[in-house]
């Protein structure tokens, strides 16, 4: 019996190979003879980089970056020498869970130290960048994150504006004569599971803005703000696109990403599967087990289990899943792949 193994972290409990191994045991037990192979998983959120570190064969370092509020923050990444290759979570950066309560205001958090962690990357040899971009604390558009690469986002004065999103307030011209000279060697492929574009109902400011601070007053200026910014970025950059599905990312730093780094935006999952290369392993298994901490719902919205249920689809494996808990509309995961599932309590 040949066993791959891929469970996404149960949130606050288990880790993607700690969750792995503990099946592995538990298979161990009822077929002694099994072969069990535990490749990691991730769907671009928490978690990304732990997983893809362990499925690529990479290392974890630590850079101290300038933080949301502007205090310093130790953000780990990770790298894969062989391919030069950087992982990034933002949030390790400019993370909303870095920022309390009663601090949280998007007019003041910046995602310059995103910026850092990728000028860092560089010196480090990395010219191919998979950054996840969930949990941000920001709404800036992704300035803070240009500006620490060399980008000039001036006022009518020439000098840069303020860190956070009340910088875009005074934005009068996009420069790129100080921008850092491997960017050009750079690709960057982002995690964003989201759809939103950068301005209006469905916009950043308007969607996620409550979340990090934003009151209705302040939803209405960022939103305004933003529309100049992007306008502004369209001269410099003609193929700038305000409305692309997941410009609104991240507060706009998937705006960022597309347009002034020339990112492509991916299912998280998609890149995850495609980077430790699941599929080379299911090919030859028997059965593949799955799961994360909750299953519902949710589940087959482009989750973790699914994208790996997909796969072993492909080669006609039974899947079966396992999770923290589950709920009755859990039901739809056996429509999309996942034959059987068990919660582990």
């Amino acid at each position: 019996m040949n066993v791959v193994i891929a469970i996404d972290s149960f949130k606050g409990s288990l880790s993607s190979l700690e969750a792995g191994e503990s099946a592995a045991r538990g298979i161990k037990k009822a077929y002694p003879d099994a072969t069990t192979i535990i490749r990691p998983l991730a769907d671009g959120g928490e978690g990304t980089v732990d997983a893809l570190v362990a499925g690529c064969g990479g290392r974890l370092t630590k850079v101290s970056v300038t933080g949301p509020l502007g205090k310093p923050v130790v953000c780990p990444y990770g790298i894969i020498d062989e391919t030069h290759t950087a992982i990034i979570e933002m949030a390790g950066a400019a993370g909303i869970t870095l920022v309390s309560a009663q601090e949280r205001n998007p007019l003041n958090t910046t995602t310059y130290g995103v910026g850092e962690v990728i000028l860092d990357a560089i010196k480090n040899g990395c010219r191919r960048f998979l950054v996840g971009i969930g949990g941000s604390a920001t709404n800036d558009g992704g300035i803070g994150m240009l500006q620490a690469l060399g980008f000039g986002l001036l006022d009518k004065n020439g000098n840069q504006v303020d860190l956070g999103a009340k910088g875009l307030r005074h934005l009068e011209r996009i420069t790129t004569d100080h921008v850092v000279p491997e960017l050009s060697q750079c690709t960057f492929r982002i995690a964003c599971d989201v759809t939103n574009p950068l301005c209006g109902e469905q916009g950043c400011s308007a969607v996620f803005g409550p979340q990090k601070g934003a009151d209705a007053t302040m939803i209405m200026q960022m939103d305004k703000w933003l529309a100049y910014y992007a306008a502004l970025a369209k001269e410099a950059f003609p193929n700038a696109d305000a409305k692309y599905p997941g410009a609104g990312a991240a507060g706009g730093l998937g705006f960022a990403f597309l347009t002034f780094l020339h990112g492509t935006l991916e299912s998280g999952i998609k890149i995850v599967l495609e980077e430790t290369k699941l599929r080379d392993y299911v090919q030859n298994a028997d059965i593949v087990v799955t799961g994360e901490g909750r299953l519902d719902g949710q589940t087959v919205m482009g989750k973790a289990p699914i994208g790996v249920a997909n796969i072993a689809k492909e080669y006609d494996k039974p899947v079966i899943a396992f999770s923290g808990c589950v709920t009755k509309d859990a039901v739809a995961c056996n429509e999309h792949g996942i034959d059987a599932f068990f919660p582990v309590l």
